[in-house]
């Protein structure tokens, strides 16, 4: 009776419960200073990485050859004479030309061998499939250094020096084994239930191959045609031993062409590469969409 008569008294005093505004109020300073770290140190990591972009654009801006020696002065003389000079009086567009139809030459052959690589090693069990994909990945552990020669007396026996295809052919043998890898941790990604009802519907494995699986591998394809464009556009060593024409020469060599063994032009230089950087944006850009997706699709089965 005593009890019930202490509970009823409780209840008639209209004492407001335990308030816990505390707890909350500290969870949200928690919460806010680890949103503002966590923007701060993003805000710090964007800064660096733009850093050297930055600095090679500025570097561009100065007229002298010498100016990244005192890089203060440039931004008094600032100019864009070392563009305009890149685009008139070098062979800039011809190098573009022959990065752009060897990267774009490479993407599509080498997509399309490690697309069918892929596929073939991720749906079909033939006798020794598995060794197929280790001689792959073994073909990634030689240097550049010990494939040069090899390559170049192939290349010279099939008449192929000095030849956009030839070159082509060369980055797709060190890009496609990567590629094919990439593709094939994809493709384990797709049902099989989809292969199915492609030969229900009466399509070949070419077709259900074309028709069903490609336009739903558009993730990993954009990241192997990303890795191809970036082999081929970026690659020094190959192109400078088997392209003797200047005409022909790339991008990446004939930003060689300003540094010389007396002169060092460096003003030219990176201007050069600044408009060097834009097709490899403008493809990035086209590619964006799909990549983070093709980049963590691939690691989750297989």
């Amino acid at each position: 009776m005593s009890t019930t008569t202490v509970e009823n008294s409780a209840d008639m005093t209209g004492a407001p419960p335990p308030a816990g505004p505390g707890p909350r109020t500290a969870r949200g300073r928690r919460g806010l200073l680890a949103s503002l770290t966590s923007h701060g140190l993003l805000i710090l990591a964007s800064l660096i990485a733009l850093f050297p972009i930055g600095w090679l654009v500025y570097l561009s801006l100065g007229p002298d050859k010498d100016d990244y020696l005192h890089p203060g002065g440039i931004w008094s003389k600032m100019t864009l004479d070392n563009y305009s000079f890149v685009l008139q009086h070098t062979s800039f567009f011809d190098w573009l030309k022959s990065s752009l139809i060897v990267s774009l030459g490479t993407t599509f052959i080498g997509v399309l061998a490690a697309a069918t690589t892929g596929y073939a090693v991720s749906r079909m069990r033939f006798p020794g499939y598995k060794k197929l994909m280790w001689v792959l990945l073994v073909t990634q552990m030689f240097p550049i250094a010990v494939l040069i020669v090899p390559m170049y007396q192939l290349l010279s026996e099939l008449q192929l020096i000095d030849s956009y295809f030839g070159l082509v052919l060369v980055y797709c043998a060190t890009a496609v084994p990567y590629s094919a890898w990439l593709l094939k941790g994809y493709f384990d990604t797709i049902p099989f239930e989809i292969d199915e009802a492609g030969r229900v519907d009466g399509l070949s494995p070419f077709g259900t191959f074309f028709r069903l699986i490609l336009p739903l591998a558009k993730p990993g394809l954009a990241v192997a045609a990303f890795y191809n464009f970036i082999t081929a556009f970026g690659e020094v060593a190959f192109a400078t031993t088997f392209m003797l024409d200047d005409q022909k020469y790339t991008l990446a060599v004939g930003l060689q062409s300003f540094i010389s063994e007396h002169d060092a032009q460096r003003n030219l230089m990176t201007a050069a590469a600044v408009l060097i950087a834009i097709p490899v944006s403008a493809f990035f850009y086209l590619v964006q969409k799909n990549l983070v997706t093709g980049l963590t699709a691939g690691g989750t089965k297989g």
